[in-house]
């Protein structure tokens, strides 16, 4: 069958496989989709953490996201690694003039599964101004939740606190993912101008977690470019990346990466409408 969804990504490149674009172009073609990119950074990395970055030049990166858009187009956009202000103005501009009302998906990626920093820190305020007004959905990770919306988050309740934050932030949607907390029960919250719904699963005991907020923002990404409501492509998005988890090849002596060979059957996926 013919890939239905087109999603442009925008983030760094994982030399292990794992993470980044790698992971996103994985994930969407899994899933029926095609993917594009825009390369915003090389990273030297493998399952034991990051061992180099190099930087994309911001014209250059702009020049990638011009020329896909204005040939091929796309249905959906999906930002990772935007490693510091002169890259998310780039990719920023870019996308206002050649994507302007395409859904953008932003993960907010900060720091590397190893503990590597991925987005200099005098580049949040940047990510703030610039991304948080533009997106579709934002899928940050507790960590990164605290740190663009400035809650302390400790528990299910300070995760609300600080969804409702973003959201006054001018967020249209905040999906705040769980996977950083603690507890028998992982859970994640998807929260709108119209509510908030939690989605809690068996955290699964594995360490092949390497890429599972890049494989979970391209899934959802793919899912809206094929259409779907954003809550239907949250729930596929999430039933893919577990499933990846539990297929993970178990390469790599640290973090290791998920199984993104896999899919989903949506008759089979509790929950989507």
């Amino acid at each position: 069958m013919a890939p239905s969804g087109r999603v442009l990504v925008c983030a760094g490149s994982d030399s292990g496989g794992g993470a980044g674009i790698q992971a996103d172009i994985k994930a969407v073609t899994a899933l029926g989709g095609f993917a594009m990119t825009a390369i915003t950074a090389l990273t030297a990395q493998n399952t034991l953490g990051v061992h180099g970055v190099m930087g994309v030049p911001p014209d250059f990166i702009r020049l990638q996201i011009r020329v896909v858009l204005q040939d091929l187009g796309a249905d959906a956009i999906k930002t990772g690694m935007l490693a510091d202000s002169a890259t998310i103005d780039a990719v920023c501009d870019a996308l206002a003039e050649f994507g302007p009302g395409i859904p953008l998906v932003a993960d907010p990626v900060m720091v590397a599964k190893g503990g590597h920093p991925l987005l200099a820190p005098e580049a949040v305020a940047t990510l703030r101004a610039r991304v948080l007004p533009m997106v579709a959905v934002i899928t940050p990770n507790i960590p990164e939740a605290e740190a663009l919306s400035g809650v302390a988050i400790g528990d299910v309740a300070g995760m609300h606190r600080a969804a409702e934050t973003l959201l006054a932030m001018g967020v249209r949607a905040v999906l705040l993912k769980g996977g950083h907390g603690s507890g028998a029960v992982l859970t994640d919250l998807l929260a709108t101008q119209d509510g908030t719904e939690v989605f809690e699963s068996a955290r699964l005991e594995t360490r092949h977690t390497h890429g599972t907020g890049c494989t979970l923002a391209s899934a959802l990404a793919c899912g809206l470019a094929q259409g779907m409501a954003l809550r239907d492509a949250v729930i596929r998005a999430r039933a893919y990346v577990r499933a990846a988890m539990l297929a993970a090849p178990g390469f790599g002596a640290g973090h290791g990466p998920l199984g993104h060979g896999v899919t989903v059957d949506p008759s089979r996926v509790e929950g989507l409408s």
